[in-house]
């Protein structure tokens, strides 16, 4: 509650706007009660919203009383203290933006006791029931991952009509047909913004911004930990050590399965080929391929020719089908993600009338996605206070059939070594030839302890035909190995580029 003491003349200053009420001049305040007082008469007059323009220039005393949206926080842990302090750091300037003031009236945690930070404090409390079953709690932010207990939450809080921000890509990317279809049926609106790229605005612009164009192609380094990696042994660090180093300086987890494997990327992209191509996509339906087997050598070499490698989420209209998936590329250094490194997360989206357009920020961490969230609890403030619901709901119109991974047409880089004596690379290029693939370039690089080097890059070719070759190749007792295949983003740049 707050108190004030002034003229009615400079009655602007207190951010009132001048409006027509029943033939009467009076000010409109925003989200606040206005109890007004003649200090005249010594009478009270109570005018809800409204100061009546009969008493300008008389002193008054008026009591605010703010409105407040009151949130309940699922999970206290980075993302969830990051909201909360975010909250409380730029409150007044939210409160103008949201147009109403915002407080976390709970937030649930495992340990009510465990030390936290004081300059974020909120009420605390380890049962989901004292937020379910408020009714002053119009929104609910889930920021405390997993899948089940999330999903069970999330669940109940929409089928109890109230707002839901989250940033679980884990379940929008598994169960998001369940989670829109509640919300529609409650009327009540689900945002994600956070779910993908972090701080990067990027669900928002595909919804809405972008939303008259016709995508023709997402594609994106989406995880920070893997581009970490990647940019670790550019400079001839090993993949073990890089992912040590990056397990030591917070950016990756002590199992980091799901970012060296692809998979935290493949549900980010599953997400955004979902929005932007308005067809569902579950991450258990993209290709995904992940770094564990590159070595700096195939950087080294990469660059020699002109690219740089990348873990690129990628999804694109073919004629054979909707093409998603995740996999290591190389990305020509004239490209706009070749200059993409360390944590660093960018996406970029071709449509058919805006273009190309680039979205590059920080993809993770704490304050980053706090960012994101906040975002969303300001839309789901206004929606509110304008008296909309269910205005972010889903965007899946079609039914799109995907193209399988071994149709997709592209060219490979893939590096061999093998015995060092006459005869080799004619076999090799015959194993090819056989599977119908045709080759760009052999190149015969350094010897090695048992042999030679040998790189070889494809023109385009189906997947299916190159794993024939290679399946045979496999065969030859002369080859001692394969290294792990990388895709060259943008072929047909590189053919006519290179010739």
């Amino acid at each position: 509650m707050r108190h004030y003491r002034f003229s009615t003349t400079n009655i602007f200053k207190f951010g009132l706007t001048p409006l027509v009420k029943n033939k009467t001049t009076c000010y409109n305040v925003s989200c606040v009660q206005i109890n007004v007082h003649n200090t005249k008469t010594r009478r009270w007059l109570v005018y809800g919203d409204y100061v009546d323009k009969q008493y300008q220039g008389e002193e008054l005393s008026l009591e605010v009383a703010d409105k407040c949206l009151k949130l309940g926080l699922l999970g206290l842990g980075t993302v969830g203290s990051g909201v909360a302090q975010l909250l409380l750091t730029n409150q007044d300037r939210i409160a103008r933006r949201a147009g109403v003031g915002i407080e976390v009236k709970w937030a649930l945690v495992r340990d009510a006791g465990k030390d936290r930070p004081v300059e974020y404090e909120v009420p605390l409390t380890t049962n989901i029931n004292d937020i379910l079953n408020d009714p002053e709690i119009e929104l609910v932010v889930e920021v405390m991952g997993g899948q089940e207990t999330a999903f069970t939450y999330i669940m109940d809080a929409l089928n109890r009509g109230k707002n839901v921000v989250t940033a679980n890509k884990d379940l929008l990317s598994t169960r998001g047909q369940e989670l829109f279809a509640t919300a529609e049926k409650n009327g009540v609106d689900l945002y994600f913004e956070a779910s993908v790229g972090g701080g990067i605005p990027i669900i928002r612009p595909l919804k809405t911004c972008l939303a008259g164009n016709r995508v023709e192609k997402l594609c994106g380094i989406v995880n920070g930990t893997t581009n970490y990696i990647l940019t670790q042994m550019e400079q001839g660090t090993s993949y073990e050590a890089a992912l040590k180093l990056a397990q030591e300086q917070g950016f990756a987890e002590a199992d980091p399965s799901a970012d060296v494997l692809g998979l935290d990327a493949a549900r980010k992209i599953a997400i955004l080929a979902s929005i932007g191509f308005g067809a569902r996509v579950r991450a258990d339906e993209v290709s995904c391929v992940g770094i564990q087997h590159l070595e700096p050598q195939d950087l080294v070499y990469a660059r020699e020719l002109g690219y740089k490698v990348k873990l690129l989420a990628l999804a694109e209209q073919t004629e054979l089908g909707l093409q998603v998936r995740v996999h290591p590329s190389l990305v020509p250094l004239n490209h706009a993600l070749a200059s993409i490194d360390g944590v660093l997360n960018a996406i970029v989206v071709h449509g058919n009338a805006v273009g190309e357009v680039v979205f590059v920020g920080q993809g993770a961490g704490r304050m980053p996605t706090a960012s994101a969230v906040v975002g969303d609890i300001i839309e789901v403030a206004r929606n509110i206070q304008g008296g909309v619901k269910g205005r972010n709901g889903c965007t899946c119109f079609d039914h799109k059939q995907l193209c399988p991974p071994d149709q997709i047409k592209d060219s490979y880089f893939v590096r061999f070594e093998v015995e060092d004596k006459p005869g080799v690379m004619a076999k090799m290029a015959a194993a090819f030839g056989a599977a119908d693939v045709s080759l760009w370039s052999v190149i015969q690089k350094r010897q090695t302890e048992r042999g030679a080097e040998i790189v070889i890059v494809t023109y385009p070719t189906p997947g299916q035909r190159f794993q024939q070759a290679i399946a045979t190749l496999k065969l030859y007792p002369e080859i001692f190995t394969i290294h792990q295949p990388i895709i060259v983003e943008g072929d047909e740049a590189y053919v006519a580029g290179h010739h």
